[in-house]
């Protein structure tokens, strides 16, 4: 059935997962008190980057290959931001890095550079694990939702091609 999806069908699909990972962050930030750390907000914006290229698509042309690969390639870079949270949260802790100040302090007081640093590298807040659904934290989520949205890329590009 999925191999028959046509070009725009995926970028909507892309679409709307993007956005709906997004809502559930921000339902999880603003219902039920969940403050994002560093790298959590590195990882939204990559989400939605992801979004944004499949919206292009489907403005523009979704069968032109371009926009599904600049969205793949921002699903790879911000699944690799989920395996930094990940890598984080199961270091012994030791070695976990020391907590920051949080992130809207950080913003109004600290240089780009900086901020972008801890943005980029995660601080002590990005190691807790403040909710997990079977097991799983939010990143590790966040993880298997840029690989779906990885794969959606992909298809995209196959049936561009077609």
């Amino acid at each position: 059935m999925l191999e028959s999806w046509k070009s725009e069908q995926w970028a909507l699909a892309i679409c709307t997962l993007s956005g709906g990972l997004l809502c559930i962050g921000l339902i999880m930030e603003h219902a039920m008190g969940l403050s994002p750390c560093p790298l959590c907000m590195m990882q939204r914006i990559w989400l939605a980057l992801v979004g944004l290229s499949a919206y292009a698509s489907l403005a523009h042309s979704p069968r032109w290959g371009i926009y599904p690969l600049v969205g793949g390639v921002f699903a790879i870079i911000g699944s690799g931001f989920s395996l930094r949270q990940i890598w984080l949260q199961n270091l012994p802790k030791d070695q976990v890095p020391s907590c920051g100040p949080d992130l809207e302090y950080m913003i109004e007081s600290f240089p780009l550079s900086d901020l972008l640093a801890a943005m980029t590298s995660g601080t002590g807040d990005c190691a807790e694990v403040n909710w997990s659904l079977l097991g799983l934290s939010i990143p590790a989520w966040l993880f298997a939702g840029f690989i779906v949205l990885l794969f959606g890329c992909v298809m995209q590009i196959r049936q561009g091609i077609k």
